[in-house]
């Protein structure tokens, strides 16, 4: 990374660098995280509203199975969105700021989120329905494309050198909690009578984004600007088009970043997802129990985050991603074989030590990512390689389907497919470690 000249605001006079504080990095990560939380909370509604209820009010003209596919169609808008969103806000984030970048991101997706609460459904507007439901999942697929770039961007900007990686993965804290507080309130709210939440229940879990999204504001307002953007913007170090310099001047670094975050994008798919239609529609076990188990996965992996993030600041991110890849490769085969025993205790063992396996490499991303990249192009490649990442996971439980039903129903093809994307972050690791940019910060 180009080293800058002694002017950066709030720098000690002698030394002339950006000045960072554990305070402030808690202070500053913390926010993170709750934006992050709101996100994806905001994001996994839509996926569970697909699957129980926007087939049958949005799509009613279709076939039961036509319109379960063109409900899961529209949830996947978000996915071809999300890159889209990492170009747009990385130009902002590059451009314009880290803060404001944040700002918009959080506000359009509790938006979207809350307006979907409020959408009349097909009944009473006919084709416009499903029309402006795949608009709002556009505009929220386009909001998280820019929101974990800037999120973990501004974490690590903020964090003293030696201890990145416990404030870094705060974001990647959001997730998991993000699924807990989604599937809390849709389990809540399908305590209604049927009618009743046809009728409005569903909507109140997407209503509940607007108080959401104020809480989320408020603290993000009180979040100061990276000092290293600031040092960029005073020595006019900025890229006019950072996307486009991303993939002129850092594409080998790019593709390390892709991979490194392969693995806990589309490992967790493969855990979740595709585990989840696995087991009830293969295997015959109750998705009650697929679900559950999805559930129990989540907590743990909190713990799991927390836990890695601090190894990763004595050992570095990219030793932690190579190791984390490595050990989910070999525990590939175990985790599949304890979930076609078809018992419940077993399955959500299973799925749990899964998902907290692969959240070695997920819980050090944010940090490595942001370390493959040089502040003037950070925003942007972050996003790019989180979100490119993410789109190609997108199509990770569907070709384990396709396997599967070569293979007859084998579990062959979800281990091997799993075992590819574990030993891709593996090499993404590797390199990672040596290709890290080290920031020019001191430590208060």
């Amino acid at each position: 990374m180009t080293q800058h000249s002694p002017s950066a605001p709030g720098a000690p006079p002698q030394g002339g660098k950006p000045v960072v504080t554990d305070k402030d990095a808690g202070r500053i990560a913390f926010a993170a995280f709750v934006g992050t939380a709101l996100e994806w909370y905001d994001y996994f509604l839509f996926g569970t509203a697909a699957a129980i209820v926007f087939n049958r009010l949005y799509f009613t003209t279709l076939n039961p199975t036509a319109a379960t596919l063109a409900a899961f169609a529209t949830f996947g808008v978000g996915f071809v969105a999300r890159p889209v969103g990492a170009v747009i806000f990385g130009w902002v984030g590059d451009r314009i700021g880290r803060r404001p970048a944040l700002l918009i991101t959080v506000v359009m997706i509790g938006v979207a989120t809350g307006l979907i609460g409020v959408l009349p459904d097909y009944a009473a507007i006919g084709i416009a329905a499903p029309i402006l439901l795949a608009l709002l999942r556009l505009l929220q697929g386009i909001a998280v494309g820019g929101e974990w770039g800037g999120a973990v961007t501004l974490a690590v900007e903020h964090a003293p050198p030696e201890r990145r990686g416990r404030y870094a993965v705060l974001p990647q804290i959001g997730s998991p909690v993000g699924t807990l507080l989604s599937s809390g309130a849709f389990s809540l709210v399908l305590m209604m009578p049927a009618d009743t939440f046809d009728s409005w229940g569903w909507r109140l879990p997407f209503l509940a984004a607007f108080p959401l999204l104020v809480v989320a504001v408020y603290i993000r307002r009180k979040v100061e600007e990276s000092p290293l953007f600031d040092e960029l913007l005073q020595q006019d170090d900025r890229a006019k088009v950072p996307a486009v310099d991303v993939f002129r001047q850092a594409w080998g670094r790019l593709i390390v970043a892709i991979a490194s975050a392969f693995l806990g994008v589309g490992g967790f798919y493969i855990m979740t997802t595709f585990a989840i239609s696995y087991g009830s529609d293969t295997l015959g076990v109750e998705r009650s129990v697929m679900v559950n188990a999805t559930l129990v996965a989540a907590v743990a992996q909190i713990v799991v985050l927390i836990v890695v993030g601090r190894i990763s600041d004595r050992l570095g991110p990219g030793r932690v991603t190579l190791w984390g890849g490595v050990a989910t490769a070999i525990c590939a085969l175990p985790i599949f074989m304890l979930i076609d025993t078809r018992s419940p205790l077993l399955i959500i063992l299973a799925v749990s030590a899964g998902v907290c396996v692969l959240s070695v490499a997920y819980a050090v991303s944010g940090a490595l990512l942001t370390e493959l990249f040089p502040a003037h192009l950070r925003y942007s490649g972050v996003a790019l390689a989180y979100n490119i990442a993410g789109a190609l996971s997108g199509f990770l439980p569907f070709v384990a389907t396709a396997l599967l039903d070569r293979t007859g129903g084998s579990s062959v093809a979800p281990v091997a497919l799993l075992i590819g994307v574990s030993l891709i972050t593996a090499v993404g690791g590797f390199y990672g470690e040596r290709l890290r940019v080290k920031d020019n910060v001191v430590s208060a």
